[in-house]
């Protein structure tokens, strides 16, 4: 009889050390959790903050003269104008001066895509990507933030 007894007390305190270590993980996920909620929570509020107090910057629109250009097909031909939203005003002047380099990038990769290329909505986001990514190195930094296609004319 006091085996069995010695036997229920050793399996009451063995499940007692399971319920505390349940208790004791769910406790300690619910608060990493909720600490890392607020961390993330007060992070973003300052980016939001640092955002308000930055002086709004005000893009502008640089258009292009057109290009009419040879596709990579013998006598298929892309007619296209663009205009370029650059991130400030203030590089108005400095991006008009490369213009040059800038329109001879343009030339350079257009002239060498397909017309299947370029046909699908797919292949003109590609193009701008592109074209983008040209620019901004053409001009050593991020100056561009948009292109637009205002003409997109393919025979």
């Amino acid at each position: 009889m006091a085996e069995e007894r010695q036997e229920e007390v050793y399996q009451e305190k063995k499940g007692g050390k399971k319920t505390f270590l349940i208790l004791f993980i769910v406790f300690t996920l619910l608060a990493g959790g909720g600490l890392s909620y607020l961390f993330l929570f007060n992070k973003k509020s300052a980016t939001s903050e640092a955002e308000q107090k930055k002086p709004a910057q005000k893009s502008a629109l640089i258009a292009l003269d057109p290009f009419v250009l040879n596709l990579l097909e013998h006598g298929r031909f892309l007619k296209v104008s663009m205009q370029f939203e650059i991130v400030d005003e203030s590089q108005r002047e400095f991006v008009q001066a490369r213009i040059p380099q800038l329109r001879d990038a343009i030339i350079t990769l257009v002239s060498s895509k397909s017309i299947e290329s370029i046909a699908s909505p797919e292949g003109k986001i590609l193009l701008k990507d592109e074209i983008l990514l040209r620019a901004n190195q053409i001009m050593e930094k991020d100056v561009f933030k948009n292109l637009y296609f205002t003409e997109f004319v393919m025979q």
